[in-house]
């Protein structure tokens, strides 16, 4: 089996805890314990509270576009600890809680520390999800 295909497997596995199908916001507060399905068919809980805090932060016509978890995308490409954040309700949340200047974008570049705290304010609502360039 060439290089490529192994770094594929060991990408795959890392990412085994994804859900299938993220869920809008809208779906999980409607939710009585809010949730979604793993790819390794695990069942990971959302907490209410950070559900609240996240619909705090945008408004409700976005609670139908934005999907959780929030995945936060590393890979080599971006450099050594610096993750990618995609989509424009996704960014405008993570902008907000850390803090940033607002700008309409659809992808932010956060550093480890930015990841650190964004992981301690939304531990069930993000995920991380790792890429490999080809």
């Amino acid at each position: 089996m060439g290089k490529e295909k192994v770094l594929a497997k060991a990408v795959q596995a890392l990412n085994k805890h994804l859900p299938v199908e993220r869920k809008t916001l809208s779906t999980l507060l409607s939710e009585d314990k809010p949730a979604v399905r793993g790819k390794d068919s695990s069942v990971q809980r959302i907490k209410r509270e950070e559900l609240q805090k996240i619909a705090n932060l945008i408004s409700k016509e976005d609670y139908g576009k934005l999907r959780l978890p929030i995945y936060i995308e590393l890979t080599s490409d971006y450099g050594r600890g610096i993750a990618r954040v995609h989509g424009k309700s996704e960014c405008e949340i993570v902008r907000r809680l850390l803090g940033k200047e607002s700008k309409d974008v659809d992808e932010i570049f956060i550093h480890r520390e930015d990841m650190r705290k964004l992981r301690r304010e939304l531990q069930t609502a993000t995920q991380y999800a790792f890429f490999m360039s080809v």
